[in-house]
């Protein structure tokens, strides 16, 4: 007997357009990822880059960022922040 195969189509994954869009970063934002206009996903990723260029991740719990005076501006002038808490602490400072 022969096996039948079936495939199933996979639908082309569209990115969220309220993601892509441009958005302005605040003066303290604007220290760690340029001033230039960018969407919130290359936001994030540059944010991590800085992140890990200045080794700010707390050693014993990689999910903790730790603050340095740039960041700090952006966190409320928290010293450390998850980084989930960092997400929302940095769409405050993004405008339209």
């Amino acid at each position: 007997m022969a096996k039948k195969t079936t495939t199933k189509k996979k639908s082309a994954r569209k990115p969220n357009k309220a993601f892509m869009a441009p958005l302005t970063p605040s003066a303290a934002l604007s220290m760690v990822v340029g001033a230039k206009a960018i969407p919130r996903t290359e936001v994030v990723k540059k944010l991590w880059v800085y992140i890990k260029k200045h080794n700010l991740q707390d050693p014993k719990n990689r999910r903790n960022v730790r603050a340095d005076a740039n960041l700090a501006k952006v966190f409320n002038g928290k010293k450390v922040v998850s980084m989930f808490e960092m997400t929302k602490l940095v769409s405050k400072h993004l405008s339209a």
